[in-house]
């Protein structure tokens, strides 16, 4: 498997997204402009900027700090479906990954990437029509979350999700309309969990694709969330050690 390849530049502005860079790979920071006086997170900024050997300027009256930095090529479909150790991670050692059935908004995309590498999330599966591109709003909403967890991109998600299932993965999907609740999702699996679209959620071809439909249960009078407020509760509750 060789090296991702490179692509376009992306300024960020986000200093946690920028430390996420210099930590792993402070060669693709191609500028980095420090705020006057450095303190709290930009402070991490100059230090690992300094222990890199990045060069930094500071910013003049009417500009802003941040980094311009080399955005990485998503990674190939063997790497997203396997274990770190290099193996296909199966029922025999729980996993979970993420496939986002054409998320749109480049804020919930980031928040969702920012939610999977909290929770130890292993791979993220983006189909390549019809989903936001990864722009420097998802890095800096993602806060280094970028950096974290490999993703790629499928022509067909439906066939993604087939092989995925071919690997011993479970293929897990949400609807209010489901009777199972969420809680009630065995833990001992390793799971495809399918975050929908913003205002249609799952298509029906990728619902036919899902072993288990669950709903978050609503305690109040909204039935809904957004899609990546359900994304962080359905990888809490599923990296949760107590069985409910």
């Amino acid at each position: 498997m060789g090296r991702p390849r490179l692509l376009m530049k992306l300024k960020l502005r986000n200093p946690h997204s920028i430390a996420a860079v210099l930590l792993k790979r402070p060669s693709h920071v191609r500028t980095l402009q420090l705020p006057e006086h450095s303190s709290g997170a930009w402070a991490e900024v100059e230090r690992l900027a300094a222990r890199a050997g990045t060069m930094v300027t500071r910013k003049g009256r009417g500009e802003e700090a941040g980094a311009t930095i080399q955005a990485m090529e998503e990674a190939d479909l063997d790497r997203v479906m396997s274990d770190p150790s290099g193996e296909s991670s199966g029922a025999d050692e729980p996993a979970i990954r993420l496939a986002v059935d054409h998320v749109q908004d480049p804020h919930n995309l980031g928040a969702i990437f920012r939610s999977a590498a909290f929770f130890g999330v292993r791979g993220i599966l983006l189909p390549r029509d019809r989903t936001s591109p990864i722009t420097s709003v998802v890095y800096d909403v993602a806060s280094g979350g970028l950096e974290e967890v490999p993703f790629t991109r499928v022509t067909n998600l439906g066939r993604a999700l087939d092989d995925a299932k071919e690997s011993g993965h479970w293929i897990l999907g949400t609807s209010e309309n489901a009777d199972t609740d969420l809680e009630d999702v065995p833990r001992d699996r390793s799971w495809v969990v399918v975050v929908g679209n913003e205002e249609r959620g799952m298509r029906r071809l990728t619902e036919q694709k899902c072993d288990v439909v669950c709903r978050i249960r609503s305690l109040g009078g909204v039935h809904s969330l957004n899609a990546s407020v359900a994304a962080g509760v359905l990888l809490a509750c599923l990296t949760s050690r107590k069985q409910s």
